[in-house]
């Protein structure tokens, strides 16, 4: 042995097992407990009801128009699609095929995202997306509808649906764990649970 690592090996005091175990238990429980308090504070059960009407809102959307759901609701239903935003590549692929499949039904897609307009409009223009996406940068619409929280996302949504009706009926609420459902996967759940 060196001599700098026998001084060394003389200075330190010598530890116990107990000791050493304490430390490493506490090194690792407190991170731990705070990791699964913050996950159950921000789970919702996906299958706990939300409003079963429409609450009427107005944001503002990517493309700098204000846009209310009555407007949406114009023409016949809407398919509200609630979704994580930037950062998820999914919730953008998701919206062209949506839109294809959405329209073919006389429905109209409305697609809402919680982050800052410049940085959702540089995503929608990466995925070719021209649909303007509307902006709730205080998930005050997005809770609401009950779609934030689900899954674990505290200050988000996740990835999910609500049809609302022309009349204001909410007919169909569906959240989903993975961040991209192929269209025809979707359009059939939604017409299973609507009997159609």
């Amino acid at each position: 042995m060196s001599r700098p690592a026998r001084r060394m090996q003389r200075h330190s005091p010598p530890t116990s097992p107990s000791r050493s175990a304490r430390r490493w238990a506490a090194f690792v429980a407190a991170p731990l407990i705070l990791l699964i308090l913050a996950v159950v504070s921000g789970l919702t059960d996906p299958d706990e009801p939300g409003p079963s009407r429409a609450i009427p809102f107005e944001l503002s959307a990517t493309d700098g128009q204000r846009v209310a759901l009555d407007r949406a609701l114009a023409d016949g239903d809407a398919l509200l699609y609630f979704s994580m935003g930037v950062g998820c590549d999914g919730c953008f692929a998701q919206i062209p095929e949506l839109e294809v499949a959405v329209t073919e039904r006389g429905l109209t897609l409305v697609p809402i995202m919680v982050d800052p307009a410049p940085l959702v409009a540089a995503e929608a223009a990466r995925f070719g997306i021209d649909l303007p996406i509307l902006i709730d940068p205080d998930a005050e619409v997005s809770a609401a509808y009950g779609m934030v929280g689900v899954y674990g996302h505290g200050d988000r949504p996740s990835h999910s649906f609500a049809l609302v009706r022309q009349n204001g009926e909410i007919a169909w609420v569906r959240h989903y764990a993975e961040m991209f459902v192929p269209a025809d996967s979707l359009m059939g759940e939604m017409d299973t649970a609507l009997g159609t």
